[in-house]
């Protein structure tokens, strides 16, 4: 059995509806793996390249296959990271999720970080206003 690490999924309402009609449809396998070949196998890694590429000339636009999004399927995962962290998922939660140490997380999405820095610098702005209003008495706003 190729990599014998255990991953809990986890994910948004969206994903685990998405994900709990396929265990319906299609089940999982005797050791659990949630995708397989048809006969019940192991996915060949070179069947993904394939039936990715496939894929992407069936949903996308001339346009977008030209631009080269989502070449590859690690494109999505490095999306769904940088938009987990986009949305203020905490950086170790992240890394949690997407199976890696913090350590990798920073050093592979760094620049992103950066970006979001405005915005925590906002939501910490924010909170010491409020701190401000209620330490002076005001009711707490909201």
């Amino acid at each position: 059995m190729p990599g014998s690490a255990l991953r809990l999924l986890s994910g948004a309402g969206a994903v685990l509806i998405w994900r709990r009609s396929h265990i319906d449809r299609f089940g999982v396998a005797p050791d659990g793996r949630l995708f397989r070949n048809q006969a019940g196998n192991y996915v060949d890694p070179s069947a993904y390249g394939t039936t990715w590429a496939r894929a992407r000339k069936y949903v996308l636009t001339r346009m977008e296959l030209s631009s080269g999004l989502a070449k590859r399927p690690y494109d999505l995962r490095h999306a769904g990271i940088s938009f987990w962290l986009y949305s203020g998922v905490g950086p170790a939660e992240c890394a949690r999720r997407a199976g890696q140490s913090i350590e990798v997380l920073f050093r592979h999405y760094a620049k992103f970080l950066d970006g979001v820095r405005d915005h925590a610098d906002r939501l910490i702005e924010q909170a010491m206003e409020e701190w401000d209003r209620v330490n002076q008495g005001d009711p707490p706003a909201g």
